[in-house]
């Protein structure tokens, strides 16, 4: 999958039951995010540290949904070691659902597994912590790939859709280290000429030895 491609409609077993991926994302953004198995330590963590950020990707109109290559039933068993981890109650609702993908159908064909990963009870490769950042018209807009051994920063993926919802709806960028509230960058397609107009709270050119006044530095838009 290459940025820009329309992310494949899958059918699938979940957590939840079956659905259908594009009519369950619907107008939403939302986030795919895979995991090499169920019941394994940093799997767990993971899935609880985005239970516990359910209402701030809810916020931004973005759907999750996990995928591990056990059962149904190995999931609803393993979500409430999750549950117990996260500090849920285990009468509370799960916030997302868990796709089943015992085959490994789906994470061979979306290029999640890992190769250096191989499970003991099948001898086949682990899936791989990828993520999947995919908008309302279906296109893979951010990708990321953690090997199986390393769990994933949520905050850094929440900070990055943050970026791509700002990008999406102004002609800005966000430098290295960005988060919300911070100065964004003019993208460069913008001529000086349509500044004050697009941003009207000002812009500032940031001196460098070439002088050629690329970097152009302006607040949030849709922050006050």
């Amino acid at each position: 999958m290459k940025l820009g491609d329309v992310f494949p409609d899958f059918e699938a077993e979940t957590s939840d039951g079956k659905i259908k991926f594009w009519e369950w994302s619907k107008d939403s953004w939302s986030i795919i995010f895979s995991h090499p198995a169920d019941y394994t330590p940093v799997c767990t963590t993971e899935l609880a540290r985005v239970a516990k950020l359910a209402g701030d990707f809810a916020k931004r109109n973005i759907k999750v949904i996990a995928l591990s290559i056990d059962s149904v039933d190995s999931h609803v068993g393993w979500i409430k070691d999750i549950k117990k981890y996260s500090g849920m109650q285990d009468s509370d609702k799960f916030p997302y659902p868990i796709i089943a993908d015992e085959d490994r159908s789906l994470a061979t064909q979306f290029g999640m597994l890992d190769p250096n990963e191989i499970s003991g009870k099948t001898g086949l490769p682990l899936t791989a912590r990828a993520v999947f950042v995919i908008d309302p018209s279906h296109k893979l807009r951010l990708s990321l790939l953690y090997p199986a051994t390393t769990g994933r920063s949520f905050d850094e993926i929440l900070r990055a859709v943050d970026s791509l919802l700002l990008t999406e709806e102004f002609k800005v960028a966000t430098p290295a280290d960005w988060k919300v509230g911070d100065k964004c960058m003019v993208q460069p397609s913008v001529p000086d000429s349509a500044l004050p107009e697009m941003f009207p709270k000002g812009v500032e050119k940031v001196e460098v030895p070439s002088g050629k006044g690329y970097i152009r530095m302006t607040p949030q838009p849709n922050v006050d």
